[in-house]
């Protein structure tokens, strides 16, 4: 089982699940031909997907999916309201008969792979996360959160690898050029996890046994990588993790296609 970023960033987000034949995409949110670029770089052509699962309908999740969709033909998995949101903006009918509504907190078996998905509180209708399992580990994608609940939490405690939202630094976005409303925004409950909320989120994570955390989703105004990792890392030093031996910590590239990781006791780059 093996997890690659394609991209992720406030801009755009994709990523893969492998394991032997099944691949699925995680969100479309580039354009169709940077996602299959990628994929084609990773030796996996988009007809060959098993499904794509989407998070929520927000453009920097779904700006790709409508030329995917058309040129996989794979499944779509997203909530009952992602869906009615989705085609009500697009009117597609082409792209909503792949739809396969799935309601959050229930699972789906998609080729080698056990796929569950769960809410997360997010300013889209039928907004999740989800954890996917395999054989050999299971991965959490956890971004596109106001915060943490219990629900989040009970997914995410000894999942093998987590992706973890740490968006912005609470300081920047107060001080810096956005509006006042998508400040609130970005502040509140349904806007996005900070740098130390993601940071007591992957803390959470480790001391339940997670052995590799990928720190994902930065705003490109109000983070960096360097800022988002140097909070992680100082809140996991605080709890005696060896980040050389026991974790991998790392931040997934906001435009291009990150390492290929293998799960197992500290995932590594393939």
């Amino acid at each position: 089982m093996t997890f690659t970023t394609l991209a992720s960033s406030s801009l755009g987000n994709a990523a893969l699940v492998s394991c032997g034949d099944t691949h699925i995409l995680l969100d479309a949110g580039i354009s169709a031909k940077r996602i299959s670029n990628g994929l084609q770089a990773l030796g996996i052509a988009p007809a060959q997907l098993s499904a794509v699962l989407i998070t929520h309908t927000h453009s920097d999740h779904v700006t790709g999916l409508r030329v995917l969709a058309k040129k996989a033909g794979a499944p779509i998995y997203a909530t009952p309201p992602a869906c009615r949101e989705w085609y009500g903006k697009n009117r597609c009918d082409q792209v909503q008969e792949l739809f396969q509504p799935q309601e959050a907190g229930t699972g789906v078996q998609i080729g080698s792979l056990w796929v569950e998905s769960f809410p997360t509180p997010h300013d889209a209708p039928g907004s999740v996360g989800y954890s996917i399992a395999g054989e050999k580990g299971r991965m959490v994608l956890c971004t596109d959160l106001g915060h943490v609940t219990r629900e989040v939490l009970q997914v995410v405690e000894g999942c093998d690898l987590l992706v973890c939202e740490t968006n912005h630094d609470e300081d920047w976005v107060r001080s810096g050029p956005y509006p006042y409303y998508l400040k609130q925004r970005i502040l509140g409950d349904y806007g996005h996890l900070s740098n130390e909320a993601g940071a007591e989120l992957a803390a959470f994570a480790v001391e339940s046994g997670t052995k590799t955390v990928v720190l994902a989703h930065l705003s490109q105004t109000n983070n960096t990588p360097v800022r988002a990792y140097e909070t992680v890392c100082l809140r996991l030093l605080a709890m005696d993790c060896d980040l050389e031996q026991d974790i991998s910590l790392s931040v997934a590239p906001a435009e291009e296609p990150g390492p290929t990781l293998s799960l197992g006791k500290a995932a590594a780059a393939c």
